[in-house]
């Protein structure tokens, strides 16, 4: 089962008869782009068993008359025009806290949710574009901010930020994906904090190992010009150090250095060495 079928089957269990809560969420059902207008009347069609039971218990704890067909994959449920038409008069009464059920209903109508383990995006398709400009307002009450795409004669709100979708989730009563998301989105920014520091030390290493070859090939352009011996004291044993350990970062060269000079100190040293041997090429 997917993450967004996991999200449905959780909206889809809790129970509510209240009549004013069933409203709302039919209301976002009738928002919502899988429910369509025919010559009959309206039909929701949903792939999801879990769905389509609870848009069936909506109905009938709404007394409102409709018809059960399986079409393929697909359930649907035909509903009277007058039936849909009177439920949407109702919208300007829907207030407060209760406006949250709207937005279940939509996205129990047409939204999805990627699986956080790849990547993340939740929408909801809307069929008309006042209904996504509402939407999108109710949503920002709760402190969701969507982003509106019209696609062909629909329209889409989308989410990609990992935090406004665990927000939404939360929104619409979705507790159980909540504590899902954010168990895989901290283990995946844990991951990219890894692969961030293990990228950035090896970057470092790099770095590192390309002076040591640079200063070695210094080292030993002095010594083929026989001119080593020209150099003084201090600068001689750090050459040597260096020859002696070409895999050490400056700061362990440091630490062989009798009596210590410091990671600083060694590089004024290597780079007198460079100075000496640029001036011999």
């Amino acid at each position: 089962m997917s993450f967004s079928a996991e999200v449905k089957e959780n909206l889809s269990q809790t129970e509510n008869f209240n009549s004013e809560v069933l409203t709302a969420e039919l209301i976002g059902y009738a928002m919502s782009a899988n429910l369509s207008e025919t010559e009959e009347g309206f039909e929701f069609v949903t792939e999801n068993e879990f769905n389509i039971e609870h848009f069936y218990k909506i109905l009938f704890n709404l007394k409102i008359d409709y018809e059960a067909q399986i079409r393929g994959k697909c359930y649907v449920a035909q509903i009277k025009k007058q039936d849909i038409q009177k439920v949407m008069q109702n919208v300007s009464k829907v207030q407060g806290e209760m406006r949250k059920n709207i937005v279940k209903g939509a996205f129990l109508g047409a939204g999805s949710v990627n699986d956080p383990e790849k990547n993340y995006h939740l929408e909801i398709v809307l069929s008309q574009e006042k209904y996504a400009d509402d939407l999108m307002r109710i949503c920002e009450e709760f402190g969701v901010k969507f982003k509106e795409i019209r696609i062909n004669e629909r329209y889409q709100l989308y989410l990609k930020e990992s935090e406004e979708i665990s927000k939404f989730l939360a929104l619409i009563g979705s507790s159980k994906a909540v504590l899902k998301f954010e168990d895989v989105r901290i283990m995946k920014e844990i991951k990219n904090k890894i692969n961030r520091k293990v990228n950035c030390e090896t970057a470092n290493l790099n770095k590192t190992i390309e002076a040591a070859l640079k200063q070695i090939d210094d080292i030993n352009l002095i010594k083929k010009k026989r001119k080593f011996d020209q150099l003084p004291q201090e600068l001689k044993i750090i050459a040597n150090l260096r020859l002696e350990n070409p895999d050490l970062s400056l700061k362990d060269l440091s630490e062989l250095v009798e009596p210590p000079i410091g990671k600083s100190g060694v590089n004024r040293r290597l780079k007198k060495i460079q100075e000496f041997a640029e001036n011999l090429k």
